[in-house]
């Protein structure tokens, strides 16, 4: 059961949904015009925030210390998802799962993330939703954070790229002038303007079409001066400023949404726009200090709701609001300690257990809203369990073409749950979360199974050995139990056998959707 304090910020969360209006959808709602035949394919956005959390948003969280106005309003105008779960804790295997509807533990990479230097971890060949959309007469570009491993070139191909003389992190045999013999291009992008990694990680630079635009040449220590304001040392571009990026990555979209509504009308398109924020360094530009009442953090999570608001005067100045299809979510749940609760009593991750990178909810449970004037019903809320990986099945519905054999392997169609929110029937069978040390849960109706002891991620303990006669992974009724406070596993063993089974079934199999 749910104490007092938790059992008010869960239902804080459900009267502030009823409140603006998107739980359920309305009978009195005003009839949408039924879109024309270009409707059948939209253009599509899908912005990614970096760690910002489910509680972080005023239409999710009634006691959130932060305001978030835009995206909001995207929720009063689409549909909410309040079962959105990423494919994984943390960044880098989440960006994987989404552009190509595949769990990254399929992939090379069973645990961590990539840093700036990392080859590329996206298989040559694979399919994407860039390259899928792309093939089926989509413009294509990505613009923001990549962390998906590059193809940087050697300048001297007998030596490594790393030789540690400066730092741990920092890269000395980069020939810079050389073009990257992987990247977004060769995933199917037309366009891309990219930072490598996180905003944390060097080489603190951005390339565009595979070509760096300034060369790191400069070096910077790095800082750690204050909770969040914290970056590795490593190479730099001389001009590299930490508190522009964010607005440096929404101008260039905007840019892109400007210009595609003229020279490019005669085709729809695709922006992958994957935010830096509110990540570490915590930098809002000064205009939103003390934007909030969480502090920088809370600061830096109103500024993307501002810069997000650009994006959508962007799409409505151009015309292309009716028929764009907005995607607003996170890579996985937000990294607010215990200690940042106490300091601000601001929930980020709500009513969850745990903080990014762990197995617990709070890892992997995500906000996700979506806006398609044209087809999705205002003020609509959805309890589909979803995932980040079905972003290609979904795609691949609205374009009304079949995925390639051996494509999103496990990505389903979700269309359904955006344009007709109010069904209960369960489109997933079930789906699996990972934690960042490579901890594995598997959700299915009501029932979360881990198959160990402990966070596996970044909250202490992080590995618990079962004692003898104790259960030696977790069981939660998360109808009941959201929170994660009362382990069933003995209790149920039937359950345990079942999505144990289940579990090692897709792990072996290589898919979890139905393959036809």
């Amino acid at each position: 059961m749910l104490n007092k304090a938790t059992q008010h910020r869960y239902l804080a969360g459900i009267v502030t949904l009823v409140a603006i209006g998107i739980l359920g959808v309305s009978a009195t709602r005003k009839e949408r015009h039924q879109p024309t035949a270009a409707a059948d394919k939209p253009n599509i956005i899908y912005i990614l925030t970096d760690d910002m959390g489910y509680g972080d948003l005023s239409c999710l969280n009634k006691e959130s210390k932060i305001t978030t106005p835009v995206m909001d309003k995207l929720a009063k105008e689409g549909v909410v998802f309040t079962d959105a779960h990423s494919n994984s804790a943390v960044c880098t295997p989440t960006r994987y799962g989404i552009l190509t509807g595949r769990y990254a533990f399929r992939s090379s990479l069973k645990k961590g993330v990539l840093n700036g230097y990392s080859p590329a971890l996206i298989e040559p060949g694979r399919v994407t939703v860039a390259s899928f959309l792309k093939d089926n007469g989509y413009q294509t570009a990505c613009i923001g954070k990549w962390h998906l491993g590059l193809g940087w070139q050697r300048t001297d191909p007998s030596r490594p790229i790393f030789n540690n003389s400066k730092s741990p992190d920092t890269a000395d045999n980069v020939n810079y002038a050389l073009p990257l013999t992987d990247g977004p291009a060769n995933h199917g992008f037309d366009y891309s303007y990219i930072l490598p990694a996180s905003l944390d990680m060097n080489p603190y630079c951005y390339v565009e079409n595979n070509k760096t635009v300034n060369a790191p040449t400069a070096f910077t220590p790095g800082k750690s001066s204050e909770r969040g304001v914290f970056w590795r040392g490593g190479n730099m571009s001389p001009d590299f400023d930490f508190f522009k990026v964010l607005p440096h990555f929404i101008d260039k979209s905007v840019t892109y949404i400007n210009e595609h509504s003229t020279a490019k009308k005669g085709s729809p398109f695709f922006l992958y726009l994957p935010l830096p924020a509110p990540h570490t360094p915590w930098m809002p530009v000064a205009e939103y200090e003390k934007a909030s009442k969480a502090g920088k953090y809370g600061d830096y999570v109103a500024e993307v709701d501002k810069m997000i608001g650009k994006v959508v005067a962007a799409l409505e100045k151009n015309g292309l609001a009716e028929n764009t299809l907005i995607i607003v979510t996170s890579d996985n749940g937000s990294d607010w300690k215990p200690e940042d609760i106490e300091k601000t009593q601001h929930h980020a991750n709500y009513i969850y257990k745990g903080r990014k990178a762990d197995i617990y909810e709070s890892g992997h449970r995500i906000p996700f809203i979506a806006r398609w004037p044209a087809k999705i019903p205002a003020g609509s809320v959805s309890s589909q369990t979803m995932c980040t990986t079905d972003l290609l099945g979904t795609v691949a519905a609205i374009v009304n073409k079949p995925l390639p054999a051996h494509a999103g392997e496990d990505s389903y169609n979700m269309l359904d749950a955006f344009v007709k929110p109010a069904s209960n029937k369960p489109i997933r069978e079930a789906t699996i979360h990972h934690s960042i040390d490579g901890f594995f849960a598997i959700r299915k109706g009501n029932w979360k199974l881990t198959t160990q002891l402990g966070s596996g991620g970044f909250s202490t303990p992080k590995v618990i050995e079962p004692q003898p006669g104790e259960a030696p992974g977790t069981l939660y009724d998360l109808s009941k139990d959201p929170t994660e406070q009362n382990n069933v596993y003995k209790e149920h063993p039937e359950v345990v056998k079942e999505l144990t089974a289940l579990l090692e079934q897709y792990r072996k199999q290589g898919y979890s959707r139905p393959m036809k």
